[in-house]
Formats: structure tokens, sequence, C-alpha cells
């Protein structure tokens, strides 16, 4: 495969694999991941690939389709089947005994499903049911973020949107912002919020479907706000490294940008300094602590940039099948690494010792494994988002922005 395509799967093939090993290690090669994470955090590395990878793609997926409707339903047959189906493989093996959920605090079942169930669970005051769901409260909220934007026709502003949350991050950091874990949970219960945010979401993605110009922008600017309060006031990750997080998806889209001449690459470069800058640096000021390493931090999101950076410059190599492959899978392998590592661990437990033969041997059996989801989960449920996104009548939520404005000559698989 060729192309913008082959690259960026080859990009989240590489960030999956890290993220897996980051994971992984915990269980067979404790001491050596010991060592390794005080000096390179793989676990940061693979999601902001993942993070860069995604802000690249789904600002082009929305302004490609040109209708919020449409992006909402290709977003929900892409990112909720496969999770439905590992969401309830883990509660089976609990249920049998064969692996442990993660304890709710107290929590109300019906809670913490629908925490889950809008994706915002991490920014909810909720556990997550899988420790690799906290990434996709943020995706969620970039979706919300993009789909504002794009609602009040101010999607070409991603340069500054993303310098905008980079500079607050290092302001934040470096007043000595801080905030509790869950902050809003904790003044109001987790319980009313998560009830008030549900509704609020509901409300807003319906409002930014509908063929209303009016009620597309309340809806857009109600799930910008919601998406807003929660990352700066609910988080689990310091309010820096939140607004980072936010930074690097818009730093993806400007990129993105620059590639079909939206904008210029001076300016593209001057908003990948200022983010990079900003990141690093709140990172340094912020130190180190008990659940963080500055120099794993920075060594593993500066790599994650270079990575990116060089992602893009092969743009007429033919990207080899194996590492374009291994993208096309890479949303199984995220989901499903957790599951198999719970079930091993809830039966056969943690070795004391590292051992390179089970790392490598987990490896070989989840491949395939995620093979096999991606056939008959994955791939079934887009093919079905498809032809529900070009339903007759599906386009009455386009928007009144242009073709030439929303760019509708990008070609981005989702």
């Amino acid at each position: 495969m060729s192309g913008r395509l082959g690259r960026l799967d080859a990009l989240r093939g590489l960030a999956a694999l890290v993220v897996v090993f980051d994971h992984s290690s915990h269980t067979f090669m404790p001491h050596f991941r010991g060592e390794l994470m005080p000096q390179f955090s793989t676990s940061r590395y693979g999601i902001m690939v993942f993070f860069l990878v995604s802000g690249y793609i789904i600002p082009a997926s929305l302004e490609r389709r040109g209708c919020v409707r449409a992006f909402w339903i290709g977003r929900v047959f892409r990112i909720y089947p496969l999770w439905a189906a590992v969401v309830a493989v883990l509660l089976t093996l609990d249920f049998l005994g064969l692996a442990e959920v993660r304890d709710f605090d107290g929590q109300s079942a019906v809670a913490v499903a629908v925490a889950h169930a809008v994706m915002l669970q991490e920014l909810l005051g909720t556990q997550n049911l899988l420790l690799v769901l906290w990434t996709l409260s943020y995706e969620m909220c970039f979706y919300l973020l993009v789909v504002a934007l794009f609602t009040v026709r101010l999607h070409q502003w991603s340069a500054a949107v993303a310098v905008v949350f980079a500079v607050f991050a290092a302001v934040s950091v470096t007043a000595g912002v801080t905030l509790p874990v869950s902050a809003l949970s904790g003044a109001v219960g987790s319980g009313p919020l998560i009830a008030c945010v549900s509704v609020g979401m509901g409300v807003a993605l319906c409002c930014a479907s509908t063929g209303s110009s009016g009620l597309r922008v309340f809806g857009g600017v109600l799930g910008g706000a919601l998406a807003l309060v929660l990352v700066a006031c609910n988080g689990t990750v310091p309010l820096w490294e939140g607004l980072v997080i936010l930074a690097v998806m818009f730093l993806g889209t400007v990129v993105h940008r620059a590639e079909h001449g939206r904008i210029t690459w001076r300016c593209a470069a001057g908003t990948a300094v200022l983010v990079v800058g900003c990141a690093v640096g709140s990172a340094y000021r912020y130190g180190d602590g008990h659940h963080f390493t500055r120099r794993g931090w920075i060594v593993a999101f500066l790599l994650a940039v270079l990575t990116f950076a060089a992602g893009q410059a092969p743009r007429h190599r033919r990207i080899p099948v194996s590492l374009t492959g291994l993208g096309t899978i890479s949303y199984s392998v995220y989901l499903v690494h957790p599951v198999l590592l719970a079930a091993i661990d809830g039966t056969a437990g943690r070795r004391r010792q590292d051992s390179l033969v089970h790392e490598v041997a987990f490896f070989a059996v989840l491949l395939p494994l995620c093979v096999v989801t991606h056939r008959y989960v994955e791939a079934p449920a887009q093919a079905w988002g498809r032809r529900w996104a070009h339903r007759p009548g599906d386009q009455v939520s386009k928007s009144t922005v242009s073709s030439s404005d929303t760019g509708n000559d990008w070609q981005v698989r989702t």
C-alpha cells in the first residue's frame, strides 16, 4: 500500500504494538519494565502517536462528509461494536472467575454503564472497565470540539486552537494551578454529573445533527462546552496534560491542512514548535512524582512527535504490507489485549522474573485473534455504518459551509 493511508496505518500499527508491550510487560517482564519506564514512558509514546493520527484523520472525515449526522454515525459504528464485544467478554470472564473487574468505589451499576456508554467515563469520575478506555474519553472530547468548530464555521482555525490549548497548559503549570482528581465529580457527586453530562451530550448530538442551522450551532457549541469543562475540571491526569492532549490532536489536524495547501508549512511548523515547546516545558515544570517521571514523559513525547513527522516523509514509497495490515487491526489490538491479559493474570498470574519467551508468545496469540475480531466484528460494523450514513435524507444536517471551506477533496479512510 502506498500514499498517506499506508503511512497512517503503519503509524497506528506501531503505536498499538508499543501500547501492548507497555501493558504486557507488567505481566511478563516486570524488572525490565521497571528500569525502562523512568527513561521512556512507552504508554505515553503510543497514545501520543494515536492522538496525532486521530487529529490528522477526524476533522478530515467530518469535513469530507460535510454532514454532522453522517460523521456521528460513522464514529458510532467504528468504535462501539468492538468496544461492546470486549466489554461483554470481560464481564463474562469476571462472572466465571477467570478475570477481575475493577472496583467502582460504590458507584451504581447504572451510573457506571451510562458513563461508559457515552465514552466519557474517564472524565466522569468513573473507573475504566479496561485501562485503555481512558484515551477514548479524550477522543470523544476531541470529536465534540471538532463538531463545535465545524458548526460555527471555525474549523479552519486548527493552528490557533492547538496553540491556545498548549499555551494554557504551560500557563496553568507555571501558575501552579492544580485540581484534585475528578474535582467536579467530588464537588457535585459522580451520579448527578453523569446524569447531567449524558443528557447534555444527547441533546448536543441530536441538535448538531438536525437540519436547522440554529439548532445545529447550539448543539455543536453545547457539546464543545461539555468537552472543555470535563477536560479542564474533571480529569484524572494533571490539567496541563489534558490540555496538551487536545493541543496534540489539533496539531495533527494542522499537519493535514498543510499537506493539502489549506495553510502554509511555515504556519504548521510554527504551531508545532509552540505546541512541542509548551508540552515539554509543562512536563519539566511539573517535575517528578509518584506516578510521573518527567524524563520518561518528555522522551516519549518527543519520540512520538518525531515518529509522526517521519511517517509523513515517505509519501511516494511503498509501505510494507505487514505494517499496513497491523494498522488495519490496530483498534482490535488496542482493545483486545487488555482482556487477554486480564484472563492470564486471573488464571496463571504475573511472572516474578522477566520472560521474553512469554512476551513473544503473547503477541503470537494476540495478533491472529485480532485478525479474527477485525474481520467478524469491526469490518461488518463499519460496512453497516457506511450504509446508514449514506441513507437518503441523511444530508439534512449538512453544514452551510462551502465545499472549498470544508475541503471535500480530502479522501481519508476512517
